[in-house]
Parts: C-alpha cells; sequence; structure tokens
C-alpha cells in the first residue's frame, strides 16, 4: 500500500446479492478493511477472513484484487475478490473457493 492509496481504510458492506442485510449484519455491521502492508480483514454473517490485496485498475476505474482465507463458522473457507472504486462506494465480488459468490456494495466509513 502507499501513502496516496484510494482503497485503504474500512467500509462498511451495505449490500449483497447472494444474503440479506440482516445477514450480513448478524454478528457485527459487515464490512470490509484494507489496511497497511496490504493486509485487512472482512466480516459478514458468521464469515471472518483476513485478506492480502494490491490496489490496481480495472477499466482505467482504481480497483482492488484481494485473497482471503479464514473461518465461516466453524468450518475453513478461502477464495478471492475484486471491487472497483466510485467515489466513496466500493462495487465488486467475492468467490469462495468450491462455494458461493456474491456481488457486494461497500461505503467508505
Amino acid at each position: 500500500m502507499t501513502q496516496e492509496s484510494q482503497i485503504a481504510g474500512r467500509w462498511r458492506i451495505t449490500s449483497m446479492e447472494m444474503w440479506d442485510q440482516d445477514f450480513v449484519d448478524e454478528e457485527v455491521s459487515g464490512y470490509i478493511e484494507f489496511t497497511a502492508e496490504d493486509q485487512g480483514e472482512f466480516q459478514f454473517g458468521y464469515v471472518q477472513c483476513g485478506i492480502d490485496w494490491q490496489e490496481t485498475e480495472r477499466n482505467g476505474q482504481t480497483a482492488v484484487e484481494f485473497s482471503f482465507e479464514g473461518m465461516d463458522e466453524m468450518s475453513p473457507t478461502s477464495g478471492q475478490g475484486w471491487a472497483i472504486l466510485n467515489g466513496d462506494t466500493l462495487d465488486g465480488m467475492i468467490f469462495f473457493h468450491q462455494g458461493d459468490e456474491s456481488g457486494f456494495t461497500a461505503q467508505r466509513q
């Protein structure tokens, strides 16, 4: 991560295609956070994962790509995702290895 990163920070997950907002906010308000040294984490529902990320571009727009691993309830889980920056909004996709996939939207906190 560079000092001028537009992605770094905490983002509130405001919608997901696969799950309703009550599930997203089940344990905590759903979030994804991009922290120093290209690390971070997200949590929604019963899913909590650490992430490894990098800022990039998609179709000329600032974007982020990330991989993750952690827990879904009591089961190990992993996967990857990406998002495009649209002002103070991230719009992207998350893909669980051999599992679900979902679009998501997050707002900068």
